[in-house]
C-alpha cells in the first residue's frame, strides 16, 4: 500500500511563525505596501478557517488622506462619547500609525449551523493572518482595536459599518523603523493538559 501524501515540511515558515513579532504601531512609518501588494496581504488573510464559507468579515482600508478624515472622526466622536483628553488624543493618534490601517470588519452572518463565536473566531484568525502576512512580506505590522471598535455610531458613519458589524482589528502596516526586543513568550508546558 502506497504511503499516504503529506504535505512538503516548510520549516521556514515555522521559524517565521516561532521568532515572529508584532512592531508597535507608534514606531511605524508613513511608508507602507502599495495596493498590489495590499492585495496580495488580504488574499493571504482571507484563506482563514471560515467554517460554511460564509465569509463573516471584510476589509476597509484606510490609507492616504483617509487616515486624517478617519482621525479626525475619532477625535470627535471620542470627545462626544466623554472620553478624558487623554484618550481622545490617543484615539486620534492610532489613525496616523503606519502608511496602511486596515480595520478587519466581522460581519457575521445569519446562520442555523454556524453560530456567531465561530464567525467571531473566524474574524480573529483573518486578523492574526494579516498581520503575519504583512510581516512575512518584510513590513512592520501591529493588530489593535481601542474604545470605538465596536462604537456603532462611528463605525456607521466612518467606516460604512452595518449594524452588527464592528472591527475585529485594525492592522497597521508600514515601515518598521525601530525593532522591538522580543518579550517574555508563554510556558507553553505550564499551559498545556497531555491527555
Amino acid at each position: 500500500m502506497p504511503e499516504p501524501t503529506r504535505l512538503h515540511a516548510r520549516p521556514e515558515v515555522l521559524d517565521f511563525l516561532l521568532t515572529r513579532r508584532s512592531r508597535p504601531a507608534k514606531t511605524l512609518a508613513d511608508e507602507g505596501p502599495g495596493r498590489e501588494v495590499l492585495v496580495t496581504l488580504l488574499t493571504a488573510a482571507a484563506r482563514c478557517p471560515d467554517h460554511g464559507k460564509l465569509e463573516p468579515w471584510r476589509f476597509v482600508v484606510i490609507a492616504g488622506d483617509a487616515r486624517a478624515r478617519v482621525a479626525q472622526a475619532a477625535r470627535d466622536r471620542a470627545g462626544a462619547l466623554g472620553l478624558d483628553t487623554a484618550a481622545v488624543d490617543k484615539t486620534a493618534a492610532a489613525f496616523a500609525q503606519g502608511a496602511v490601517i486596515v480595520a478587519v470588519i466581522a460581519s457575521p452572518k445569519a446562520s442555523d449551523k454556524i453560530p456567531d463565536w465561530e464567525q467571531t473566531m473566524s474574524a480573529g484568525a483573518v486578523c492574526l493572518s494579516l498581520l503575519n502576512a504583512a510581516l512575512a512580506a518584510g513590513w512592520g505590522a501591529n493588530w489593535l482595536t481601542g474604545p470605538l471598535a465596536r462604537d456603532a455610531a462611528f463605525l456607521g458613519a466612518t467606516l460604512g459599518a452595518a449594524p452588527g458589524e464592528w472591527v475585529a482589528g485594525f492592522v497597521h502596516i508600514g515601515r518598521e523603523t525601530l525593532v522591538p526586543a522580543d518579550r517574555p513568550r508563554p510556558d507553553t508546558e505550564a499551559l498545556t493538559t497531555w491527555l
